[in-house]
């Protein structure tokens, strides 16, 4: 990527994301300037994407839902296991990503990319796994994204998570100022998400690490891997 290229999409991301319109209007103003260059610059701030998904443990015919997929960068993090699931649904309501998307899946056969809601949409059949990858901290119906998700998992399917977050062993203001920064661009921390998970899944496992933010030397943020078996599924 050019320091070109970042300077764009830290522009954008300095004017946040708009407040006015439904969410998809909303989504689609703030990333539609800086779709192409999504991936290349958010590499280096979403990490743990590739360790998620190495532990994840799928059949190999496995169907599998992705919520919030954006551009379907995970798919590449599946390498060649992609190639053995049954199929593979993107789900997410900002066209321009999406529109990304459906170049990944263009050579994929198993792969489709569907624009809905993550609190509404259920594929034609039960899954074995739903992904949130980023993108919990972006659904203001964040718990009916998770009811919805476990609702379309198959007996033993796993719910699988991945977002940043804030922990009870920070101070109040470096809570509050990961808050205010990250609800600046539509992200909002929030530490029910990990508390519900852990309600809603009988087996699970839980990781938190912290991640540098880029060009913010001496800055590093929480995020957390989440893999359980909902107790509904």
């Amino acid at each position: 990527m050019s320091a070109v290229s970042d300077i764009r999409t830290m522009l954008h991301m300095l004017r946040g994301m708009p407040r006015s319109g439904d969410v998809a209007a909303r989504l689609q103003e703030f990333y539609a300037p800086q779709a192409d260059a999504y991936d290349d610059f958010r590499e280096r701030l979403l990490k743990g994407r590739r360790e998620l998904i190495d532990q994840l443990d799928l059949p190999e015919r496995a169907r599998i839902v992705e919520l919030g997929a954006g551009t379907g960068r995970n798919l590449d993090h599946f390498g060649a296991r992609l190639t053995q699931f049954e199929s593979f649904e993107l789900v997410d309501l900002c066209p321009a990503l999406l529109a990304e998307a459906r170049k990944r899946a263009a050579i994929r056969p198993n792969v489709r990319v569907v624009e809905a809601d993550a609190t509404i949409y259920r594929p034609q059949t039960p899954v074995d796994c739903v992904i949130f990858s980023y993108s919990l901290t972006m659904m203001s119906e964040w718990r009916a994204a998770l009811d919805n998700a476990v609702a379309m998992l198959k007996p033993q399917g796993q719910l699988a998570v991945i977002d940043f977050t804030t922990s009870p062993q920070q101070g109040w203001l470096a809570r509050a100022f990961w808050r205010s920064w990250f609800a600046h661009d539509g992200v909002h921390l929030d530490q029910r998400h990990t508390a519900a998970l852990r309600a809603l899944c009988s087996q699970h496992s839980f990781e938190e690490r912290r991640t540098p933010i880029p060009y913010l030397p001496g800055l590093r943020v929480r995020f957390y891997l989440f893999i359980g078996q909902p107790l509904a599924a």
